[in-house]
């Protein structure tokens, strides 16, 4: 696939466009949500476990030997997968005598609907898959230092950290992303689009966890 992530002439991505979107649902209620005073390590950890389940079950999907969709096969090893760093970081949690929660409704029922979407809505996954690597990779990543910071002393997670440039494997799947879109029409790309403020919120829901 192309390597090149840039719109013609000065247009903007596919990706680009999701982000516009995904940009303007940060609200002042949103960023009151995120309190790093009533952050706990309770809280962090259910956060930890439902996100580890979030990005075992896309990188299940896109690695299976069978998929629904051919272009699912090209976001396998892109570098920015997370479960292997989230299994390190709560082995390293249960080594300090914390009990590891199971997952709960945001990552359970997150999950369940990207199997659903992975069979029968190709667009609504992209969206998905798109809002959870690219969050992690922004504002996930500076939320997480600073927490780190509070109540971790500093230590920084697995999590937070990936293997080479990121900049890099980001802009390598946007590419990918941005070359997938390039194959739908209009409708299947704004039904994509129409998807963001979903997957927003199944991501806030999850980082609510961390400061309730």
């Amino acid at each position: 696939m192309p390597t090149s992530a840039r719109g013609e002439e000065g247009e903007k991505t596919f990706v680009e466009e999701m982000k516009d979107i995904a940009m303007s649902l940060h609200t002042e209620d949103q960023a009151r949500t995120v309190n790093l005073r009533n952050a706990t390590v309770e809280g962090y950890l259910r956060f930890l476990v439902d996100s580890k389940l979030v990005f075992e079950t896309l990188e299940n999907i896109v690695n299976r030997a069978i998929v629904p969709f051919p272009w699912y096969a090209e976001f396998r090893n892109t570098g920015l997968e997370r479960s292997e760093a989230l299994k390190n970081d709560l082995k390293w949690f249960s080594e300090k005598g914390h009990t590891i929660p199971e997952p709960s409704a945001p990552g359970t029922k997150h999950a369940s609907y990207l199997e659903e979407l992975s069979e029968k809505d190709s667009q609504a996954f992209l969206c998905h898959f798109y809002s959870v690597y690219f969050a992690q990779s922004a504002g996930g990543r500076m939320i997480g230092a600073k927490i780190d910071e509070k109540i971790l002393n500093k230590k920084e997670l697995e999590f937070y950290k990936w293997e080479g440039s990121l900049s890099q494997l980001l802009q390598d799947v946007r590419a990918k992303l941005n070359q997938v879109a390039s194959t739908w029409s209009q409708e299947e790309k704004n039904h994509c689009l129409e998807e963001v403020e979903k997957a927003f919120t199944y991501s806030m829901d999850r980082l609510r966890h961390i400061f309730t």
